[in-house]
């Protein structure tokens, strides 16, 4: 029996990065976990577990802190492709503390790719995102849309980041990356076992009103009603984190197998529709049987019309697609919060 591809999933404890271990290991790959857990909990560790029947192994480490890292390729020589999760991601946060995101987000992807050019190469997954689109001209949102200046810290690490990467895989054939942008992942593992765990206030709708459907929140804000859509709210594409998931395994085989057409491609995830913010609420007011407290109030800076993708091309040439309904993806979030909180 041929011995499993290893693949290293930094910030493997965190929301998108936990489930993507689920279907790695799943998908026969042994899985390396590094996470310093600022933004996640060990606990995620053993739902995995329950999840497959594996335990990845876990190393609890700061990728800012270089010495680390290179110790860790040392050690960890084997490692055939990277799915590379861990940065910070509040919006809002990103404007207040500016260098903490260019520190986290920046530094610790140059020390990786360094020390991926220095082993010979080795397949490189980046969690982008549509933000990188802002307020795109056309919808759907294609990958030839211009690259908008970014609104915040946060989205100028993941523009920078894609430009990183690009460079290096100019000069470096050796190495073979894609940058997935995806659009507003949701929902929780069908078997409850692990989902999105928010530290304090969330920063994402789904989140909040789950939280307010069980009473944690006493009232969700609808951040604008006269916006140039059908309801007046904003509208964006909700993917399960599960089909998120999957994208990521899709296009880690994809380079492993040597089928990509450059060393460096990028494709959005999304599932190609957009849905409102009313639509979500009604989404689960429907699927949970409980009213929603809501209120709509002034939009937020920042915040643009309407994002959802074209997914074609990661349907054509990835062969993924996304399965589950917005329904299944809302019931999914709401049995992942009532667990957490019983």
């Amino acid at each position: 029996m041929a011995a499993k591809k290893k693949i290293l999933v930094t910030g493997g404890l965190g929301f998108i990065g936990s489930h993507t271990v689920v279907e790695l290991q799943n998908e026969g790959f042994a899985v390396v976990i590094i996470d310093n857990l600022s933004n996640s909990s060990i606990d995620v560790l053993e739902g995995i577990t329950r999840i497959t029947g594996k335990t990845p192994q876990f190393e609890k480490m700061d990728l800012r802190e270089k010495a680390k890292v290179k110790a860790f390729f040392a050690k960890h020589s084997d490692v055939e492709g990277v799915i590379h999760f861990a940065a910070s991601k509040a919006v809002g946060e990103s404007v207040e503390k500016p260098l903490l995101y260019y520190e986290n987000n920046i530094n610790t992807l140059v020390y990786i790719l360094q020390e991926l050019r220095d082993m010979g190469g080795a397949g490189f997954i980046f969690s982008s995102s549509c933000t990188v689109y802002g307020q795109a001209d056309e919808l759907p949102i294609t990958e030839n849309a211009p690259v908008k200046r970014a609104e915040s810290p946060y989205g100028n690490t993941k523009q920078i980041g894609e430009e990183i990467i690009a460079d290096t895989c100019k000069v470096h054939e050796n190495l073979k990356a894609i940058s997935l942008r995806y659009f507003n992942p949701i929902g929780a593992h069908p078997s409850v076992e692990i989902g999105e765990l928010p530290l304090g206030v969330p920063q994402n709708l789904v989140p909040f009103i789950t939280q307010t459907g069980m009473g944690l929140r006493e009232q969700l804000s609808v951040f604008g009603g006269d916006y140039p859509t059908p309801d007046g709210t904003g509208i964006r594409d909700y993917i399960h984190v599960v089909d998120l998931a999957r994208a990521h395994v899709v296009a880690l085989q994809r380079l492993l197998k040597g089928e990509n057409k450059s060393n460096y491609e990028v494709f959005n995830v999304g599932t190609g529709k957009g849905s409102s913010v009313l639509e979500v609420i009604n989404s689960f007011e429907k699927v949970s049987g409980e009213k929603l407290n809501y209120r709509i109030v002034d939009r937020r800076p920042g915040d643009i019309t309407a994002a959802y993708a074209d997914t074609t091309k990661a349907n054509t040439e990835l062969g993924w697609e996304s399965r589950s309904t917005l329904d299944e993806a809302m019931r999914s979030a709401w049995e992942w919060e009532k667990k957490i909180r019983s």
